[in-house]
């Protein structure tokens, strides 16, 4: 199939876990034989240096300037037989809007922050999706499992929602031969409500254990942040380089966002870049983990900073090897692939059956043209 992809970013992964996603799951789904084409909002802070990846060779890959310019691709965007608009594209309302309006083929949603939309729809906040313009997506897609599917049919009136979790591509993600450097690493943006969580799990186990070595990667983390010596800090880490990070730590460490575990189901990226390398990840808990790695056989999971230090004591190399089967089994980009082309084709089937009753209707006698005879 035709697949027109409006993402926030494939050719930056500054900032953002985005383009690492769409990355994996599009070079995938192309290596099934489908024409991708992926349209990204021109923007300052994703230009220049921050362009990691500017030529994907998996896809048509374009810029567009703004709303105005985006109508260069209306043909493209009309011819395909799937459409989907990502979370957080800039003007994301009124990409959507046009999207339904030029479209012809099926439409679809990717939610790759899900619980965080939904807390911004609560307060009334648009700034990519309203819930007016959900209804007019047949098919959306959520980063988030579980209840929260029925709620998205059930409460906003989105004709079909399905889970589509992040993945990583095993081939770019897997165990490297690097010496160990750190005994717990973690990685990702700065963010408020992850902060304490990082300060209990990682950054006061850093003071408690002035012997062992930790490190943080990611931007944006404020310069009022007192971190211990023994905290070695990288401001922006590419994807190219996540599989030595990994590989050079005993343990990693998974933060979750507050919305994100008040909804459950919902795995960030990093879980399965991390048991893709095989590391063994300490995690916080939140309803539905359970369901993607066993606990204390593939995964610990902490609450404490006690439990954490208890944790660096173990060693877990069977626990990363575990992880990473269960990942290959399940989660790498090429089973998720699989999954966005059976939800796709489920949404154009369904499309089908409901454009023909309108189909049929105008070609019954009761509307039929009356035909004009001479006499």
């Amino acid at each position: 199939m035709k697949l027109v992809v409006l993402g926030l970013s494939l050719a930056s992964s500054w900032g953002n876990g985005h383009a690492t996603t769409y990355r994996a799951l599009l070079a995938a789904f192309a290596a099934r034989g489908h024409d991708v084409v992926f349209l990204e909002r021109e923007v300052p802070w994703y230009a220049g240096d921050h362009r990691d990846l500017p030529e994907p060779g998996f896809c048509r890959f374009c810029y567009y300037r703004d709303l105005e310019d985006l109508d260069r691709w209306r043909a493209e965007i009309a011819t395909a037989d799937a459409v989907i608009v990502g979370s957080y594209v800039p003007d994301g309302v009124a990409v959507g809007r046009h999207v339904q309006r030029v479209a012809r083929g099926v439409t679809a949603f990717y939610d790759i922050d899900t619980p965080v939309t939904l807390a911004k729809l609560a307060r009334g906040d648009f700034e990519y999706l309203a819930p007016d313009i959900i209804p007019g997506y047949d098919l959306y897609l959520s980063f988030t499992g579980g209840p929260t599917l029925a709620r998205l049919e059930r409460e906003f009136g989105s004709p079909r929602a399905r889970a589509l979790y992040c993945s990583v591509d095993s081939r770019a993600y897997r165990p490297r031969d690097v010496p160990v450097r750190w005994d717990l690493s973690y990685l990702g943006t700065y963010s408020d409500d992850r902060q304490p969580t990082l300060t209990r799990l990682l950054i006061d186990v850093a003071r408690a254990c002035p012997d062992r070595r930790f490190a943080v990667a990611g931007p944006q983390y404020p310069a009022t942040i007192e971190w211990p010596e023994n905290v070695e800090r990288i401001a922006h880490l590419p994807p190219a380089e996540h599989a030595d990070f990994y590989s050079a730590s005993r343990f990693t460490l998974n933060v979750t966002r507050a919305d994100m575990i008040e909804a459950g189901w919902s795995p960030s990226v990093r879980l399965f870049e991390a048991a893709a390398c095989a590391t063994p990840i300490i995690s916080d808990r939140w309803q539905g983990l359970d369901q993607l790695f066993a606990p204390d056989r593939e995964i610990i999971l902490a609450d404490t900073t006690e439990q954490v230090i208890a944790a660096l004591a173990r060693d877990a190399t069977a626990m990363g090897h575990a992880a990473r089967a269960r990942v290959l089994a399940a989660h790498d980009s090429d089973h998720r692939a699989v999954e966005l082309e059976a939800h796709l084709r489920e949404a154009i089937d369904g499309k089908a059956r409901t454009d023909r009753p309108s189909r049929d209707r105008l070609r019954s006698p009761a509307t039929a043209p009356v035909e004009r005879v001479s006499v």
